[in-house]
């Protein structure tokens, strides 16, 4: 498989485990625990890029939680 087809296929992936690559050995530099965190960095970076490729969109649904706090907390109901 040309190396343009697995881009195009897979690219947020690559991008999310790149970003995640990079963040990761910014803070990896010694010891077990920055060993696993470094493990999670990269983890997550993959699940963000999958989903970009599946075009799932965000995990985080911002506007639907402002909404539902706003209701909520209302201080002047």
């Amino acid at each position: 498989m040309p190396w343009k087809e697995i881009w195009e296929s897979h690219r947020g992936r690559i991008a999310g485990v790149t970003g995640g690559l990079v963040c990761g050995l910014i803070y990896l530099l010694s010891g077990f625990w920055d060993m696993l965190f470094f493990a999670l960095v990269v983890f997550i970076g993959y699940i963000f890029g999958k989903r970009k490729d599946l075009k799932q969109g965000s995990m985080f649904h911002f506007q639907e939680w402002g909404r539902w706090l706003s209701e909520r907390w209302r201080p002047f109901k």
